[in-house]
């Protein structure tokens, strides 16, 4: 093996342990997601089992990531289709989209559990919900968003948004600096 594909195997068992860890999830958790034993799962991050793609396919899916990011495959191509995601704290990840200062703005979020704490700032927003269920505080109103539901709001008013219970929630998130609104042209006939 040379030291090139024997040094990409080595760095997969701590990327794989760093991305459980991210989300917050245990090796039972994740053996249960994955279907794979906590003792194999176990050997993977730690580097005593090479990963097999019988291995890395269940894991790539229960992380929501592409299998490339699991092997940290060199770039090749178009650079927008390997982005890098931003760690936030407590697990939360952060893929910018677009790269356009001054126009609308687009991410995808994986966004862990964390305490409501109200802001508001100049700009406009929408949320689509990916995976797992969303509240939204505005103003007000209480709302969970589930897969396939939107919000979109005027980021003036008071608003939070993150996970509804205890697991996390992924979300494609769009925002307006500037109070950018959407113009829709079609929609369901009436």
């Amino acid at each position: 093996m040379d030291a090139e594909l024997a040094q990409i195997l080595d760095g997969i068992g701590p990327r794989l342990r760093a991305l459980r860890r991210d989300r917050g999830l245990t090796l039972e958790a994740l053996a249960q997601d994955t279907d794979i034993s906590v003792s194999t799962l176990s050997r993977l991050e730690s580097g005593i089992r090479r990963p097999t793609l019988d291995l890395l396919i269940p894991l790539a899916r229960a992380h929501r990531v592409a299998l490339d990011q699991l092997v940290a495959a060199p770039a090749t191509g178009d650079p927008r289709v390997h982005l890098r995601p931003h760690r936030k704290d407590r697990g939360s990840v952060l893929v910018p989209l677009t790269q356009y200062p001054g126009r609308v703005r687009v991410f995808k979020q994986v966004l862990a559990p964390r305490e409501p704490k109200l802001v508001t700032h100049a700009g406009y927003e929408w949320l689509y919900v990916l995976a797992g269920e969303l509240r939204l505080i505005l103003g007000g109103s209480d709302v969970v968003l589930r897969p396939g539901e939107v919000a979109e709001f005027d980021t003036g008013e008071p608003h939070w948004f993150g996970p509804a219970g205890d697991s996390a929630v992924e979300i494609l998130h769009l925002f307006g600096p500037h109070g950018d609104q959407a113009v829709v042209r079609t929609g369901p006939e009436t």
